[in-house]
């Protein structure tokens, strides 16, 4: 969302396990056609994860800016940046930014300290430490654009700092090749469906939408922090988000409790997601113990946690076939349900549960739905 707002474009996800080689490759090739510089950010370390940012860069041969904190750091700042070019020499090093930097001879000296091997790694500049070049930050990340009220000035600010590391023409050009692949089928032409979308409710996948519409159906937001009812709808989706931070809010939401119930009894499709997926049980309980009554469409509770609880790929069988997404949250549920399906996280252990009844689907994972978008499409018809 940050990113978004900085670039005044739609951002995208490159995710070589959920959206497959091709899905990115064409992502790749269709912000090139529309762009004159594409800026792909990695994710947690350069090595972490499988894949890694290191396996997408090597995969689209995407050169590689590193970005070191160097706070309180000298000559370690170029064993670092020698360390992460060495772990896999046929990656393209383009070469290693300097970031919270006390001033200019804390620069002059991390400069310095690519010598012998390193000497031959590029220094793109440093950007000193400043508090207000900071962006807020809590427990799933960073806080959201719309609640950071001086995000321009920041990104304004950013990007006046950043400017004199960077030199467009030491930039090697990539080439990306299109992608032949087949329109999505138009299964859902016709289908209107209600998405949520607010400060309580906001993690969603642009190519999640994308998709949506190219199988033909129409979108309708609306907002359950504000509204006093759901749009007219064939299907509701309630992403991710932060319900934990508007908990006595959305306890108050009375007529989209109803709204919400009324639609699920009339046999329609609702899929709730993590946060969205909170909303539904009986209760949530914040951090500090209050109990905040929810929709209640399914019996139990959630927990919010001072600790993270669940962080992994994960996938699951539908009847169409395999449908991947991801988990990461904060909170654990308690409730007599039993399972419907469950996931499976990418190294082949037990996953989060998958809670179906009738057209209603919830659970703890955001599923990335060009992974399989007729499994998708289903979940939005009854």
């Amino acid at each position: 969302m940050i990113l978004a707002r900085a670039a005044g474009q739609p951002v995208y996800q490159l995710e070589l396990w959920m959206g497959g080689l091709s899905h990115c490759r064409d992502l790749l090739y269709q912000a090139a056609r529309q762009a004159d510089l594409v800026l792909v950010e990695g994710v947690m370390g350069l090595y972490d994860g499988n894949p890694s940012s290191a396996d997408l860069a090597q995969a689209f041969k995407l050169p590689v800016a590193l970005v070191i904190d160097g706070n309180a750091m000298a000559q370690t700042f170029g064993a670092l940046a020698l360390g992460l070019k060495q772990y896999r020499p046929d990656l393209t090093l383009h070469g290693v930014l300097a970031n919270r930097v006390a001033g200019t001879h804390h620069a002059a000296m991390l400069a310095e300290s690519l010598i012998g091997p390193a000497a031959a790694i590029r220094f793109l500049g440093a950007l000193n430490r400043d508090g207000a070049l900071a962006f807020p930050d809590r427990h799933l990340g960073l806080v959201q654009a719309e609640e950071i009220a001086d995000l321009d000035a920041r990104l304004n600010g950013a990007a006046d700092a950043i400017a004199a590391t960077v030199r467009l023409e030491e930039i090697a050009p990539v080439s990306f090749e299109a992608e032949a692949s087949a329109a999505p089928p138009a299964l859902l032409a016709g289908v209107r469906i209600a998405i949520a979308r607010d400060a309580a409710f906001s993690f969603t996948y642009r190519a999640n939408l994308d998709l949506l519409q190219a199988m033909g159906a129409s979108l309708a937001f609306f907002s359950p922090l504000r509204d006093e009812s759901l749009p007219p709808a064939d299907a509701v989706y309630l992403p991710g988000g932060y319900p934990e931070l508007h908990a006595e809010r959305l306890a108050a939401t009375h007529a989209v409790h109803r709204s919400l119930r009324a639609h699920v009894e009339a046999g329609k499709a609702l899929l709730a997601e993590c946060g969205g997926m909170m909303f539904l049980f009986e209760h949530l309980i914040d951090l500090e113990g209050r109990q905040h009554a929810m929709v209640g469409l399914l019996p139990g509770e959630t927990h919010m946690q001072s600790s993270l609880q669940s962080l992994a790929l994960q996938a699951v069988d539908f009847e169409d076939g395999e449908l991947r997404g991801h988990s990461f949250h904060h909170s654990r549920l308690s409730t007599p349900l039993s399972p419907t399906l469950r996931g499976r996280t990418q190294p082949g252990g037990q996953g989060e549960a998958v809670f179906r009844h009738q057209g209603l689907t919830a659970t703890y994972i955001h599923f990335y739905w060009p992974s399989n978008p007729r499994a998708a499409a289903r979940l939005f018809l009854t």
